[in-house]
């Protein structure tokens, strides 16, 4: 049970849903890099994309169950999230590196999506919401970080 108004739970609840497809997306692109990726850079990419997109099923959950906790159903189509995000599909022949740019470009995507709404959730008084996203923030930046630091 959340304690600010009922119109904001869903206002919030709505604006959830695509930083959810977002990071299913994210979470597939990840996947296929892992599987996929060749060359030089193979044994770090592979390491650090597995330890990416185990985090990322976590968090998957925990944004699907955050926005049934604000009384919406969560997206669970394929459709849905491609309705809903943006980040497109990854090529599996595609280098390392352009693998891991596509990776680097797809985190900017869902640290721009999140950014306004802790915001948005604080004002609301939805502080658990605010929070989450404050995490997921941080997961993004650093994903970001670490895979620029791979390009050199």
């Amino acid at each position: 049970m959340t304690s600010f108004a009922q119109t904001d739970q869903q206002k919030m609840a709505v604006a959830l849903k695509p930083v959810l497809a977002e990071t299913v997306q994210l979470y597939v692109l990840t996947q296929n890099v892992h599987w996929n990726v060749t060359g030089p850079l193979f044994q770090p990419v592979h390491t650090l994309t597995e330890e990416q997109y185990l985090e990322l099923a976590a968090a998957i959950d925990d944004i699907a169950e955050r926005i049934r906790t604000l009384g919406e159903k969560a997206p669970g189509r394929m459709s849905a999230y491609m309705e809903l995000g943006s980040i497109g599909e990854g090529d599996e022949n595609a280098s390392a590196e352009d693998m891991v740019r596509a990776l680097v470009d797809a985190n900017q995507t869902v640290a721009n999506r999140i950014r306004p709404l802790i915001s948005e959730a604080a004002d609301m008084g939805d502080e658990v919401t605010a929070g989450q996203l404050t995490d997921r923030l941080t997961v993004h930046e650093k994903a970001g970080w670490m895979l620029r630091a791979m390009l050199g």
